[in-house]
This record gives C-alpha cells, sequence and structure tokens, in this order.
C-alpha cells in the first residue's frame, strides 16, 4: 500500500478555492486536523460561518482533490466553523461575547420586518451558529407573539456588581424583548431617551454570550429611537427590508441613508411579501408590483439576498408562534428564509475579510 503523508494531503488541498473569498483553503488556514491511517484520510474544513451556502460545493471539490492522491481509498470531510467578530469596535462598546451585532431594518412598518428578523434568526441557528435576537421595537414589541414565548428574565449580578439579565430562549436562540417586561396590554408611552436607555441595558445589562450573531429588529422608519440606535450600536451592518411597491422602497431609502450617515454598512436588501402563488391554479400574482427591490439593491450597489413569497402559513406561524422556518408546509418557504440566512450570513464573512485583510 502507498505510503500517504500528510503533506501530500495538504498540498491536493492547495488546488481547492474559497469560492466568495478567494485564495485556497490551505493559505487561509482552513484545513484542521489532518488524519492519514491506511488510506483512510480524515480531515476537517474551518468555515467563515455555519450558514456557509457553499459548503456542499467546498467539501465535493475537497474531498475530489484528496481523492486524487494515489492510494487514497477514503475520505472523510468534517465541517467546524470560526464566525470572524466585528473589528474597529472600541472596547468600551463592545458587548461581551457577541461576534456580530446586525440590525434589520426597514423604512416603514408593516413590510414584515419582525417576521424576517425572527425567521433570520432561527435559520442560522438551524444552520449550527449561535444567535440571538434583540426585539428593538419597543413601542410595538412583537418577538413574543412570533417565536411564542412568554416569562420574565432572571436577573443576577455579575462578578463587577453589575446586574444582569438571562434572556429567554426559543428554537435555539437567546431572545430579549419589552414584551416580557410589560402586560401584552398595557401601552408603551415613553419618551425617546428612556427607551434608548433601555435598549442600551438590552444590550449591555443581559447574558449574550456567547453568539456569533445577535440579530436587533429596529423600530420602523428614521425616528429618535432608530437613529440613536443606529448610531450607538457596534453595528458590524444593517439587512434592509421592503416590501416591492414604491411607498416602500421610497420610504426604506431614507432609513438606507441613515444608515450610512453614521457608517454602518448595508450588507443587503430583502424583499418581503414579492408575490404571491395561488394554491388552487399556481398562478403568480405580483400584488403589491414587482422589481422594486432588486432596482433599490442595483442603485446602492447592495445584493438582493432573497425574495420571500406572501404565504398563508408563514402569517399563521407568526400569529402561533411557530416561525415560518421551523414549518413543513410548501407556503411556509422555509427553504427561502434558510437561503437567505446562507447569504447573509456569508456577506457578513466577505465584508469581515475585506474591512480586516484576507488573514485568516
Amino acid at each position: 500500500m502507498t505510503n500517504i503523508t500528510e503533506e501530500q494531503i495538504i498540498d491536493a488541498l492547495r488546488t481547492v478555492q474559497e469560492p466568495e473569498l478567494g485564495g485556497d483553503l490551505v493559505s487561509r488556514n482552513m484545513i484542521k486536523n489532518v488524519q492519514v491511517a491506511q488510506g483512510r484520510v480524515d480531515f476537517t474544513i474551518e468555515l467563515t460561518t455555519p450558514a456557509c451556502p457553499l459548503k456542499d460545493q467546498i467539501g465535493s471539490e475537497a474531498e475530489a482533490a484528496v481523492r486524487t492522491v494515489p492510494g487514497v481509498t477514503e475520505v472523510t470531510v468534517n465541517f467546524t466553523a470560526n464566525v470572524r467578530p466585528h473589528g474597529g469596535i472600541p472596547e468600551q462598546a463592545a458587548i461581551p461575547g457577541v461576534a456580530n451585532v446586525i440590525a434589520v431594518a426597514a423604512g416603514k412598518g408593516g413590510v414584515g420586518k419582525s417576521t424576517v428578523a425572527a425567521n433570520l434568526a432561527v435559520a442560522l441557528a438551524q444552520e449550527g451558529a449561535r444567535v440571538g435576537l434583540l426585539d428593538a421595537d419597543v413601542f410595538g414589541p412583537s418577538a413574543p407573539i412570533i417565536l411564542g414565548i412568554n416569562g420574565q428574565p432572571q436577573a443576577y449580578e455579575n462578578k463587577q456588581g453589575q446586574p444582569m439579565m438571562i434572556p429567554l430562549e426559543a428554537y435555539g436562540i437567546k431572545i430579549m424583548s419589552v414584551g416580557f417586561l410589560i402586560n401584552e396590554a398595557q401601552p408603551v408611552i415613553w419618551r425617546g431617551p428612556m427607551a434608548s436607555q433601555l435598549l442600551r441595558q438590552f444590550l449591555y445589562n443581559v447574558d449574550w454570550d456567547p453568539l456569533d450573531y445577535l440579530i436587533v429588529d429596529m423600530p420602523p422608519g428614521t425616528g429618535d429611537i432608530a437613529l440613536t440606535l443606529a448610531q450607538a450600536l457596534p453595528l458590524t451592518g444593517a439587512l434592509m427590508v421592503t416590501t416591492p411597491q414604491a411607498v416602500a422602497t421610497a420610504d426604506v431609502v431614507k432609513a438606507m441613508q441613515m444608515f450610512l450617515r453614521v457608517e454602518v454598512p448595508l450588507i443587503g436588501m430583502v424583499e418581503n411579501m414579492a408575490y404571491f402563488i395561488a394554491p388552487d391554479t399556481g398562478t403568480r400574482y405580483d400584488i403589491f408590483g414587482t422589481g422594486g427591490a432588486l432596482a433599490l439593491a442595483e442603485q446602492a450597489g447592495i445584493p438582493l439576498l432573497g425574495q420571500i413569497p406572501i404565504g398563508m402559513t408563514v402569517r399563521e406561524g407568526g400569529d402561533r408562534g411557530r416561525p415560518a422556518v421551523t414549518l413543513d408546509a410548501h407556503d411556509a418557504y422555509a427553504e427561502v428564509f434558510r437561503e437567505i440566512a446562507r447569504q447573509f450570513a456569508a456577506r457578513i464573512s466577505v465584508m469581515a475579510y475585506a474591512r480586516d485583510g484576507n488573514g485568516a
């Protein structure tokens, strides 16, 4: 039997490129724990995110490359992930244990921003990421309903004597919302500074650690609270949500400009309620028009990460506390949400390497 060496396997893997970041897997230090025994090769690929949309492609190409080595009879490819934290944040602004904070925002209410944020968070968790969801819409908290969770967060003091809260958990994600602290029928009548202070406590006095992604469901529009959050949050970037019609895309332009003015990068755009497929005929209806989000994304120079159709099950699941990504019905469009989550995670990885350089 041919004596296979670890160096031969490493050399073979140098031919496999990282399709989004560029460069080969070895030079990017993505190959770990190579083991060779009697023709059997076992190694691990360390991805930049558990939700990598090209995971299968990378794995297949790596396996094919290793099989070109003479004497190899069996190949096992394992995966792990190391999500790169958002750099350049002053130590006092960083949220302990949180690698990336992402705002999910819209120019106006009613476009399904909270539905997108919740399903995005759960979809990332399904892919293996460590995820938190902060419901920052203090005047209309919806996370408790969408995720079907209620309760009072437990409080304790940390080693520094600071009061901390333990977020609630559902569907594999950590969740904090003002809806956990007030009666659901009680209106929140607060001025902007009071609401902003509460949200700051939700960031720094909640035990989020450890998280790859903290998804912040932003208040709609560009009012005082939204602007304060955009300025104060240690944001990796913002994901914009819109529907196709002009009245929605016109408002999302204002929200995009708000983030750009405070130097928050735009990760991409999601078009919600993009179209409707009639269940009885299969006919597509563009209820809110068509092409609005794509045109806006191209104008802004950001990717359109996906289009989510209108689905009865999406709405019903949100009302019953069952996110669409946990349901099997065809009009839950679970795989559409999951693919958006993968593209979202990949975009964050690409932005991180472009910002901080190409080193591993």
